[in-house]
């Protein structure tokens, strides 16, 4: 599935299933909240902590939680997640590409 068709096929889930978007900030909320549950899946998968019980690795359904949140907010304010991922790319390409390279710490 590309981009183009995430922001489609949730845009239609949301419109026939959902019934409508939840408020920008709401969602803003909603994001920052499955942001920190996958905080809380790293925090013990990679981290010093551990799974308390009846927990589980769930971290994919997790990162997917946040994709939806965002896409959700993506289509509500109109932003095209292709072209900014683009633009987003090309930007770091041409302020870091001799940044990391010759930075000691990452060699």
């Amino acid at each position: 599935m590309t981009i183009k068709e995430a922001q489609e096929k949730v845009d239609e889930w949301i419109k026939t299933i959902g019934v409508r978007y939840f408020s920008e900030l709401t969602n803003m909320a909603i994001l920052t909240e499955e942001v920190g549950e996958l905080a809380r899946v790293m925090a013990r998968k990679y981290g010093e902590q551990s799974f308390k019980e009846g927990e589980k690795d769930n971290m994919a359904d997790e990162m997917a939680d946040v994709l939806w949140v965002l896409i959700c907010l993506a289509n509500q304010t109109g932003v095209n997640l292709t072209e900014a991922l683009e633009k987003n790319i090309e930007k770091k390409t041409n302020r870091d590409k001799e940044r990391h390279a010759n930075n000691k710490k990452l060699q």
